[in-house]
């Protein structure tokens, strides 16, 4: 049905393209052969205004400048081109741009206005709309591998985080009351939760890549850093793109993208997605694959230019992902400290069961409850730019939502361990911010901003027990001198005991961030500049949380005698018990940043920052362990310290030649009270939840460079070396092997892990791609033929918040390779394949629930490979 609605609309837009065009600067782009210069930027200078040239080679841009500007035209592989504009009546304007050794100039808007990478003094990585619509299906997880400072793990969209240089957020599963560390920003707009990371890219013109604190700049704080995805804008060019993509395991990927004027003021843009593929890992019990793809989605947007000063952009967009997916494999077994009656080989012995494979990298499954992750968002943003004076005024209002519904098989096996396991949630937020940014004196630039975003989560989860959680979470044997003549085995064998027992979650978290944050850029003599920041954050957050254990036996109607039923009653208390809390947290916080950078000339860019930053106030939404001695929470956790963060970061941007870029710095990061995962003492009552380590510290040093070798041979490179370990932990989790410690005869939950490394993190982490192409003929038009490969590596890396001997990830290098026909209009077309040499890895390892030895893997996709056709007028 969605599908239906979606080609309607996609057909009526189309059909009311018209030929009307505004009164701007108009032209064309073209190669010394006569062929478009496709996505050629177009900068009136000294300016906010630009455009890109589209397919068929044309541009439009706002000439309401004082006569006269200048008009400078860039792109990669091309000598930068400038022209004099005198006089507006003399168009359109015809531009032949001559092929160089020399890169072209990467124009960002990360700091709000226009500027080149390598003026900007800030670690910025950009990624093109061209590499990203040549690399085949791509969303943010590809980034991690371009980027190695990025960090990516999802075993759901839900636990879906994303991480800086390793920090941003805790690693292992998600909770709801914690913000993300890097903020995520779609054409300005702030999406609150890293579900959208699993999003396929549609009409994507660049991502950027913020390294280190941004809170200065961006509305919602980003403490790690932020990514800055800009999308192609409605023209009013008439253009269209229709793209088709097929692949092994029944890969199909369907992209149209559609722009024109629709009348004199008026402009639209309409795209869509669809993918689908087939399962990667086999589940026997069900007798078809899982870890399929399922996802739709579209964007529209209308612009209306009233005149020369004011634009506006409604857009709204909207996805639907229903994969049966995101299974996990048992990757293997760990002997804990419990006895040998608790130990996971023997349970399953004893319940008659075997895996189905040993072999995490056979992909098969026999997992007995489904496996769901529903996963929609989208939302509706009016943008606005207003220009006053030497800068441009900007409002941005948004409204978005997610809406989480997912199923689980968290004991990893075909037994009926836990039957339901599921935290369906409903996120809505609105955001709105304001700044003004652009050239206030002659050598003072920067921009200032009010941000407010109000955000509302709802939560039900489910965690419920099938008839084989009894020998699982059996945790006594023997006699019991309280049921003489019944012993505890007989006990927990009692018939129904556990099954359709459960915990049955209401929580919901109403929260408010608001914010003033400005940054400038001072010239203080001829090319040294100092950049100060400043931001005043004030964050409140309501908790409420119920959570009601019922269900299984019933043990006040069963025929037994009252000592029994209270040793019955006190297993099922020991499995699951209810609990209720109500909390509220109330944070102000200033913070700062200063930074000096020397620019000489166009060839490099040294600078130095000093920046203090946080990330907000946290609440619990996932339960908390008892005062000792008592069945009440232990209020004193629900509200998690925010992060404080000193950071201080030296680099140098420099171009020894017109064909080379060499990027390198160094960095720093000390934080106070880092939100990370802890396990309670009652660990069969509550799995985790989250809390404050005392110190951590990240540091390292990262280097990117780019070259182009003639006209045929371009290259680039990045690698990252990162430090990143806990100073003072003395409350964390014990690792999986550790589960069932006791000292004394007294249970052990927390261990002293300060010193350790934090997990996720690779010490050692590149990437490395290069391309060549040449001028060639391809269903009879002008082409340019293409081969190109990119590699990412990096080191091993703990999948464990505390470190473990079991959940250690060996390191991996995956290859991916392209080749085939571009054409700027008609068609184009390429094969390509991902972990091109079939790399057996695992992305992520976790403990299942309850502990009990067997842990699972998220897997790496194996080998992919496929066709693109790509048709643009």
């Amino acid at each position: 049905m969605i599908t239906k609605r979606l080609l309607i609309t996609f057909l009526t837009f189309v059909a009311t393209l018209s030929a009307y065009a505004q009164n701007v600067l108009t032209g064309t782009v073209k190669n010394k052969d006569g062929q478009p210069a496709v996505n050629a930027t177009i900068v009136i200078k000294g300016t906010k205004t630009y455009t890109q040239v589209d397919t068929a080679g044309h541009f439009s841009v706002d000439a309401a400048q004082r006569l006269p500007f200048t008009l400078r035209v860039t792109l990669v592989g091309y000598q930068p081109y400038e022209a004099r504009i005198t006089d507006l009546s003399a168009q359109p304007l015809a531009i032949t741009l001559t092929t160089a050794n020399a890169l072209g100039e990467v124009v960002i808007t990360s700091r709000r206005r226009i500027e080149r990478v390598q003026e900007v003094p800030i670690p910025i990585t950009v990624v093109g709309g061209a590499q990203i619509e040549n690399a085949g299906a791509f969303n943010v997880n590809r980034v991690k591998e371009l980027i190695p400072s990025v960090q990516l793990y999802s075993s759901n969209p839900r636990n879906t985080g994303i991480n800086i240089r390793g920090i941003g957020s805790p690693f292992g599963l998600t909770n709801d009351g914690l913000d993300p560390g890097v903020g995520f920003y779609v054409d300005g707009v702030y999406y609150a939760r890293p579900a959208a990371a699993t999003l396929d890219f549609l009409d994507i013109e660049r991502v950027e890549v913020l390294r280190g604190p941004q809170g200065t700049l961006f509305g919602k704080n980003a403490s790690a850093g932020a990514i800055n995805i800009t999308t192609r804008k409605a023209s009013f060019t008439p253009e269209a793109t229709f793209e088709t993509s097929f692949g092994n395991y029944g890969y199909i990927q369907a992209k149209a993208s559609v722009s024109g004027p629709l009348s004199k003021k008026f402009a639209g843009r309409l795209s869509f997605s669809g993918t689908q593929r087939n399962g990667l890992v086999d589940n026997i019990r069900t007798g078809k694959a899982t870890n399929d793809l399922n996802n739709l989605g579209g964007r529209a947007q209308l612009l209306f230019k009233p005149s020369d000063n004011i634009s506006l952009t409604l857009a709204g967009d909207i996805t639907d992902q229903k994969p049966d997916g995101y299974a996990q494999v048992i990757a293997g077994v760990v002997t804990t400290k419990r006895p040998a009656y608790r130990q996971f080989n023997n349970i399953i012995a004893d319940l008659g069961y075997q895996l189905p494979s040993l072999n995490a990298y056979d992909r098969v499954i026999d997992h007995d409850t489904p496996w769901r992750s529903g996963n929609q968002l989208g939302g509706v943003s009016l943008n606005g730019d207003f220009k006053i004076g030497a800068g441009t005024l900007t409002s941005t209002t948004a409204w978005r939502y997610w809406n989480w519904d997912p199923s689980n098989d968290r004991d990893f096996t075909g037994l009926p361990v836990l039957a339901k396991s599921q935290n369906p949630a409903k996120h809505k937020n609105w955001s709105q911010e304001v700044r003004y940014a652009g050239q206030f004196f002659e050598k003072l630039s920067g921009v200032v901003g009010l941000f407010y975003i109000n955000q509302d989560v709802k939560i039900a989860g489910t965690e419920e027990s099938g008839s084989a959680q009894a020998r699982f979470a059996k945790s006594s044997t023997g006699n019991n001198a309280n049921t003489p003549g019944i012993t505890n085995d007989q006990l927990w064998a009692t018939p129904g005991l556990l099954e359709g027992y459960g915990i049955y979650t209401d929580a919901s978290i109403k929260s408010q961030s608001a914010a003033a944050f400005a940054s400038v850029d001072w010239e203080v003599v001829k090319s040294f500049h100092i950049l100060p920041g400043v931001r005043v954050n004030y964050d409140n957050k309501d908790v409420y949380y119920n959570r009601v254990a019922r269900g299984g036996l019933d043990i006040a109607g069963s025929s037994y005698s009252a000592s029994v039923k209270s040793e019955l009653q006190k297993i099922k208390n020991g499995v699951y018990s209810s609990q209720q809390y109500d909390a509220n947290a109330d944070e102000k916080n200033f913070t700062y940043s200063v930074t000096a950078a020397y620019r000489p000339g166009k060839r490099i860019n040294a600078f130095a920052t000093y920046s203090t930053s946080f990330k907000p106030v946290g609440v619990n939404v996932a339960g908390l362990p008892s005062v000792v001695g008592s069945t009440l929470a232990d209020l004193s956790l629900a509200v998690i310290k925010p992060e404080r963060t000193k950071h201080y970061e030296i680099g140098v941007k420099t171009t020894p030649l017109d064909n080379l870029i060499l990027n390198l710095n160094f960095h720093n990061s000390d934080i106070k009270d880092y939100q990370t995962n802890v396990q309670s003492p009652e660990l069969g009552v509550n799995r985790g939840y989250i809390a404050n380590a005392d110190k951590v510290n990240v540091k390292g040093v990262e280097f990117d460079g780019n070259f182009r070798a003639g006209e045929n041979f371009s290259f680039y490179g990045a690698a990252a070396y990162t430090n990143a370990k806990y100073v003072k932990f003395t409350n964390a989790p014990l690792p999986l092997e550790e589960t069932g410690l006791t000292v004394n005869a007294q249970q052990v939950a927390f261990k002293d892990i300060s010193g350790s490394a934090l997990p996720g993190i690779s010490k050692w982490a590149g990437s490395l791609g290069g391309e060549y192409n040449t001028a060639a003929k391809f269903i009879g038009n002008e082409t340019r033929f293409f081969i190109a490969a990119d590699g990412f590596f990096r080191s091993s890396f703990s999948s464990s918040p505390s470190p473990s001997a079991y959940l250690n990830i060996d390191g991996y290098t995956i290859i991916n390779a392209r080749a085939g026909f571009r054409a700027a209009h008609g068609v184009s077309a390429y094969i390509w394949s991902r972990n091109l040499l079939n790399k057996n890895y695992f992305e992520q390892l976790l403990p299942a629930g309850g502990n009990a030895g067997q842990y699972a893997a998220v897997l790496g996709d194996q080998r992919t490979f496929g066709v693109t056709l790509r048709y643009a007028f």
